[in-house]
């Protein structure tokens, strides 16, 4: 399964730590003795968990990354460059 994950980085430019979110991967399980049809149900299973739990779990991180950018572009204060 794909899960977010809220992170912490720090902006060099802006000099501030902000948030950034990301998706795991996490594993919920494993195929025991299964046999022939049994195996493949539960692998047709898995898959169609998997690519629900990535396409939920990436919109929740692209919005939450959009979040995260206005929240971190009201905190930041460029640092002045050397000329």
């Amino acid at each position: 399964m794909f899960v977010p994950r809220t992170v912490q980085v720090y902006d060099e430019d802006c000099q501030i730590t902000s948030r950034q979110m990301v998706l795991d991967v996490q594993q919920i399980g494993t195929l025991g003795h299964c046999v022939n049809e049994g195996c493949a149900g539960a692998l047709v299973a898995l898959g169609a968990v998997a690519s629900v739990s990535a396409v939920i779990s990436g919109s929740v991180v692209i919005v939450g990354n959009v979040v995260y950018w206005f929240e971190k572009r009201s905190l930041c204060r460029e640092a002045p460059r050397p000329r």
